[in-house]
């Protein structure tokens, strides 16, 4: 007797099978045009529309439940709650400054003493625009800040480390990946060691991420440490009818006294770390002291206040927020990106910056699968004869997304653009640099994901001296490069192409 055998001589099942065939002819129309209502309600690109459309009509259930789960279209309005907590905090910080209240005057006076503008035209030029596109007030370009380049895991992690054994009044770390391995459990030894001494320790991991911790119950080991207090960040309850799995929080930051930041693409996992017979992920990070620590430290703060509920008179203290002397000479301003319907600000800003290069213009991320008008405006940068360079993963963590980054390759090459494959190891390293002006660094990937479904925060850095440096640190990937040609690509087989071309489609949920 074979398995569906056996199924249809349970008493009931045969008789069961015509009424849950004529339910299942009532429910899928319906939730095809659900699903074609939902996505018309706004305006979105007609590539990824149809692609929702067509997947409920032609994948009856399935398609409307791969919507809910994944689809983007109801993401900017849960979005909305986290901006309405933001409203409510920004809200309460404008009071606190109003009234001359203690905790906030350290803060203002930071703001008050380091706001800046680019010296040169170019440099003025993109401030502009970027000015447009974040809310001044909110994060302002600041003066008087140092950066400094960590590469990988085997730089980045002794000054974390050492950073955090050094607290004396509060860390706040927030990573998209925590392992449960001798990188997670040393970062947490010396955590709880800190928080056992009396130093406040704030921990927002996010679920999604870090999910192979979250079931080895890794964070609940460390629930009853004094001091410390984690939280998960999720928006996806099925509790609460909330079955979006996208709105993650990508972001990395560690923070310390209010004194020095880090951020960037490492996560706390043994791979960033070079083991015998395994080099380390190639990634970037950086250690940032000046008056914009204080900008990640809110960043920071937002999101906690939003997950955690936890009342903004308890951290809007000048503790947190400590008065700020110049570090170094980098003009810098914070860029926060997530879900919304009224400016896709990760999207936005590298427009901004692509559209103003007119000498040189080198990129470097892992994920590379950028909307319809980015692809556009590096063709156009690199048609008026900027330096454009590409560089991407020849090895990479998520094969569906390599595939669907070539699928732009003979576009970008037909233009002008020069696009790199790093060899192995797998490089995770987010970075754009535009002619001698700017470097735009953080946790952002040019993919759909991080321009407008992820929680992001980059940094726009105007400082020459910064851009040089991190000019080396892209040569150097560039020396490890394969570049990739027109005539070869053009001739690579069918098959590839078709595959290439058949998750480019997918773009919407990748």
């Amino acid at each position: 007797m074979t398995p569906l055998d056996a199924i249809l001589s349970f008493p009931g099942v045969k008789n069961a099978i015509p009424l849950l065939a004529t339910w299942g002819w009532l429910l899928h129309p319906a939730c095809a045009v659900l699903v074609a209502f939902q996505c018309l309600q706004r305006r979105r690109e007609p590539t990824s529309t149809l692609f929702w459309i067509l997947l409920a009509a032609f994948l009856p259930v399935i398609g409307a439940m791969m919507f809910l789960l994944f689809g983007i279209y109801k993401l900017p309005v849960k979005g909305g709650h986290k901006r309405a907590a933001d409203e409510r905090l920004r809200d309460h910080r404008r009071a606190a400054v109003e009234d001359n209240r203690v905790e906030m005057a350290y803060w203002q006076a930071a703001r008050n003493l380091h706001p800046a503008e680019p010296g040169d035209a170019a440099g003025r030029e993109i401030h502009r625009a970027l000015s447009g596109i974040v809310e001044l007030e909110e994060y302002p370009l600041l003066g008087g800040n140092a950066i400094l380049p960590l590469i990988d895991g085997d730089e980045a992690y002794p000054p974390m480390l050492e950073a955090i054994r050094q607290a004396r009044h509060h860390i706040h770390l927030q990573s998209f990946i925590i392992h449960d391995d001798d990188t997670g459990r040393s970062f947490f030894a010396a955590l709880a060691e800190r928080a056992r001494a009396g130093v406040t320790v704030r921990i927002l991991y996010d679920r999604f991420g870090c999910t192979t911790a979250v079931w080895r119950w890794f964070f609940h080991r460390y629930r009853n440490v004094p001091n410390l207090t984690l939280v998960g960040w999720t928006q996806a309850n099925p509790l609460k009818r909330q079955f979006v799995l996208n709105l993650r929080n990508h972001r990395k930051l560690l923070l310390v006294d209010g004194a020095v930041a880090f951020t960037g693409g490492v996560n706390l996992h043994d791979e960033n770390l070079t083991r015998p017979g395994a080099p380390a992920i190639r990634d970037f990070h950086f250690q940032i002291r000046g008056p914009v620590v204080q900008e990640l430290q809110y960043t920071f703060l937002q999101d906690w206040h939003f997950m955690s509920g936890e009342p903004p008179a308890q951290f809007l203290q000048p503790g947190y927020f400590p008065e700020q002397t110049p570090a170094g000479n980098a003009l810098v301003r914070v860029l926060n990106g997530g879900p919304s319907f009224e400016t896709e600000v990760m999207s936005d800003a590298f427009f901004s910056a692509i559209t103003a290069a007119r000498t040189r213009l080198w990129v470097i991320t892992p994920y590379f699968s950028p909307l319809g008008d980015l692809i556009h405006a590096l063709r156009a940068a690199a048609q008026r004869g900027v330096d454009v360079r590409l560089v991407l993963p020849e090895a990479n963590n998520h094969l569906y997304a390599k595939l669907a980054g070539r699928a732009t390759y003979e576009e970008l090459l037909a233009s002008g653009v020069r696009v790199f494959e790093r060899r192995p190891p797998f490089v995770h390293a987010k970075a754009m640099i535009v002619d001698g002006s700017l470097a735009i660094i953080g946790t952002a990937n040019l993919d759909v994901r991080s321009l407008r479904l992820n929680y992001e925060t980059n940094l726009a850095v105007f400082d020459g001296a910064f851009v040089v440096v991190m000019k080396d640190v892209i040569e150097a990937e560039l020396a490890a490069s394969r570049e990739i040609l027109l005539p070869a690509w053009r001739n690579r087989p069918f098959l590839q192409q078709t595959l290439e071309n058949a998750f480019n489609l997918c773009t919407p949920i990748l």
